[in-house]
């Protein structure tokens, strides 16, 4: 595992709360992929990577694909075996994947890559592909057009007090591990959506990011007062208690 394995595995401990708040993704994500990729989804051999509780797993099982899961996180992984029992899951990271070569038509990286060690994970996921396969990167960022998410971003930095946040941006993370990739022709597209949740699922939400939950039981009457604090500010934005959640996909996908 890399360096970033102890905030990555952060997950185990907060598994259900992942996969009750964390958002899914929209139809168009699915359809983009298919159109870089190339193929359909449905009938391929579908490797998705990091998966976590199967939040894009389930989605891809939807489109028809054959799906298996790769996941570290022995918390994350048995949650992912309870929601979706039909999916094989296997134990491992993308830095070594424990698959035959060329065995994939895809392999799916949803919100993942970036726990990664690129040197590592693009020759291994370019191993597992068959030839024509693909590689589909992508993250919900928080759209910080958006006034009132951009304010909560700089209340979350404070609170962190590293530059860090509990939501990215456009360009975070994941794009500058893809910009560390010189000569690979990820082709990249932007897809913008909403959801609308009960204020509860949205601070459940941000409390389920690995910047809150790396800082374990010593953090946690900070998380809660910071929590309650943003509960009175969402207030004043949304009174009837339902936050409206905008997000930018960042997708990138590169053809074998």
């Amino acid at each position: 595992m890399p360096a970033s394995a102890p905030r990555a595995l952060s997950f185990d401990r907060a598994a259900a709360l992942y996969a009750a708040a964390r958002p899914s993704y929209p139809p168009v994500l699915l359809d983009t992929v298919e159109e870089l990729a190339g193929r359909p989804l449905r009938g391929a051999r579908v490797v998705d990577v990091g998966a976590g509780t199967g939040i894009a797993t389930r989605l891809l099982c939807a489109r028809g694909a054959r799906v298996t899961a790769v996941e570290p996180g022995p918390g994350m992984a048995a949650e992912l075996r309870r929601s979706l029992p039909a999916v094989p899951v296997v134990r491992g990271d993308g830095n070594r994947l424990p698959l035959a070569g060329a065995s994939a038509d895809l392999i799916t990286y949803a919100q993942s890559w970036h726990w990664t060690d690129p040197d590592r994970s693009l020759p291994e996921a370019l191993r597992v592909l068959r030839p024509g396969g693909a590689l589909a990167l992508w993250w919900n960022v928080a759209d910080h057009s958006t006034p009132w998410t951009a304010d909560q971003d700089s209340r979350l930095r404070r609170h962190f007090g590293t530059g860090d946040s509990a939501h990215g941006a456009p360009g975070g993370a994941g794009s500058r591990n893809l910009r560390q990739l010189p000569g690979e022709a990820f082709a990249r597209r932007l897809l913008r959506w909403s959801r609308t949740v009960p204020v509860d699922t949205h601070l459940a939400n941000l409390s389920s990011h690995s910047a809150f939950l790396v800082q374990g039981a010593d953090g946690e009457a900070s998380t809660r007062r910071f929590l309650d604090e943003e509960r009175r500010h969402l207030a004043a934005v949304f009174p009837d208690g339902r936050v409206e959640e905008r997000y930018v996909v960042e997708v990138a996908v590169l053809v074998r």
